[in-house]
């Protein structure tokens, strides 16, 4: 039998799984799992909607395939794995198990990346040039990314960004040459036998949006000197505060409600006529009243204070969007049908 996808992908897949576990033995294998990999699981399931019979048969049936090909390979090794599964399912099947155990058990090149402490690598990349940092940065996760670019000498942030956003695909034998320059300091295996997507305008976007205000605003008046189209280009896959312009009511009143009333008193302190009245239609009269009262006795606030409590509302808005809670419409992107 062939394994189809069913139209799933494999984070939902993995939903399935530990859905049909229970609770009880789900939390056990949430005991093993990374943090960053809890964090996406629980969102997938989160989100997860009717899965039929016929396609948690075939998820179930393909996990217990996967946890089979990885004893028998522990077991006796690919050649061993090789016979007992060809003998069990067939040729084609031991086939595609295989090779879906041999991508899992790959290395990702930078693997360094993910596990340093960020200010050491702050501290080892800064003296690079701003190309390499922006490889080693492709691997890394968009909140690392977005910490070691904050911290970078302000005449880097910008050429690093820039050489992030062009950047499409990475030869093995460059990423090898990069890897074996930074082997004294840190320990990478390549594994790639392929041209690697990495980098680009999403991957950059993403990292923005984890970037503060401040060195946000920056790099774009920076960047926008040099390459104005660039600039434009990447901001329009983001969502910035300035963004809730565009959101439905529905969704604006769902993340007011999870936001600390001070950060959006602040908030709307360095915001325009336009969303203070946006944010008063989406709030009752009483609330509306008080925050106005508060906006009118809250002075001398600081531009650092302001952005950071934009900032924090902006990372509601994607933790609740990650979650199904609410929509966000992006330059370029998705149209709401009503």
């Amino acid at each position: 039998m062939e394994l189809t996808n069913n139209g799933m992908s494999s984070e939902q897949k993995a939903a399935a799984v530990i859905i049909s576990l229970g609770a009880d033995k789900a939390s056990k294998i949430y005991q093993h799992l990374s943090e960053s990999d809890i964090e996406k699981l629980t969102i997938e399931v989160a989100k997860a909607g009717r899965v039929t019979p016929e396609q948690m048969e075939e998820v179930l049936d393909e996990f217990y395939k996967i946890c089979l090909t990885q004893k028998v390979v522990t077991d006796g090794g690919m050649e061993y794995a090789r016979a007992v599964l060809e003998k069990a399912f067939g040729e084609g099947t031991a086939q595609t198990l295989l090779e879906k155990l041999s991508k899992s058990l790959q290395i990702r090149p930078f693997e360094f990346v993910r596990k340093s402490n960020v200010k050491n690598l702050v501290s080892f990349l800064q003296h690079e040039r701003a190309q390499t940092i922006a490889l080693v940065l492709s691997y890394a996760d968009p909140d690392q990314a977005s910490t070691v670019i904050s911290e970078l000498p302000k005449e880097k942030r910008i050429k690093v960004v820039e050489a992030i956003a062009r950047m499409e695909s990475a030869s093995p034998d460059a990423i090898k040459i990069v890897e074996e320059s930074l082997k004294k300091r840190f320990e990478s295996i390549l594994t790639t036998s392929d041209f690697t997507k990495i980098g680009g305008i999403d991957y950059i976007a993403d990292v923005m949006n984890h970037m503060d205000r401040a060195n946000e605003k920056y790099i774009f008046d920076e960047l926008g000197k040099e390459n104005e189209e660039l600039a434009e280009t990447i901001r329009k896959k983001m969502f910035v505060f300035e963004d809730i312009v565009s959101m439905d009511n529905r969704s604006i009143q769902r993340f007011i409600r999870e936001c600390d009333v001070k950060d959006i008193v602040y908030a709307l302190k360095g915001s325009d006529e336009n969303i203070k009245q946006l944010v008063f239609a989406n709030v009752s009269s009483r609330m509306a009243e008080s925050i106005q009262s508060d906006l009118e006795v809250t002075v001398n606030v600081r531009l650092r204070d302001v952005e950071e409590a934009q900032q924090r509302i902006v990372g509601v808005i994607r933790r609740l969007e990650e979650a199904g809670e609410l929509i966000i419409v992006k330059s370029g992107k998705d149209e709401i049908i009503a």
